[in-house]
């Protein structure tokens, strides 16, 4: 073995025994303990914004750019799936009904 295969090896069972520790982390502990309120409270906002930070960008962008047109079908799925999730709070028809919009504009009127 030459030594770049020596460093990667190493680098590799580094990360491997970080990637080890910091998630048993909280397994190894016997001592029992709580987040803060403050560190909780923000944890509740945790998988709206990394849902936001997804699909919100895949909605309004093609190709790294603004879309500039109206005439995209991901617009009107992504506004009625809005609507139809805040009136009747039920996931599955959201997606249904937002695919329900975006497949014929898409596949039908080529949006």
């Amino acid at each position: 073995m030459n030594s770049t295969d020596l460093w990667t090896l190493a680098v590799i069972l580094g990360l491997a025994a970080m990637t080890v520790v910091t998630r048993c982390f909280f397994l190894i502990s016997n001592a029992e303990w709580q987040l803060p309120h403050w560190a909780q409270r923000g944890l509740q906002y945790a998988p709206i914004a990394a849902l936001s930070a997804v699909v919100i960008p895949e909605v309004v962008m093609q190709q790294g750019e603004l879309i500039s047109t109206l005439q995209d079908a991901r617009l009107y799925a992504a506004a009625v799936g809005a609507a139809v999730y805040f009136w009747r709070r039920d996931v599955l028809q959201t997606i249904l009904l937002g695919m329900a919009v975006y497949l014929p504009l898409h596949l039908g009127w080529g949006w």
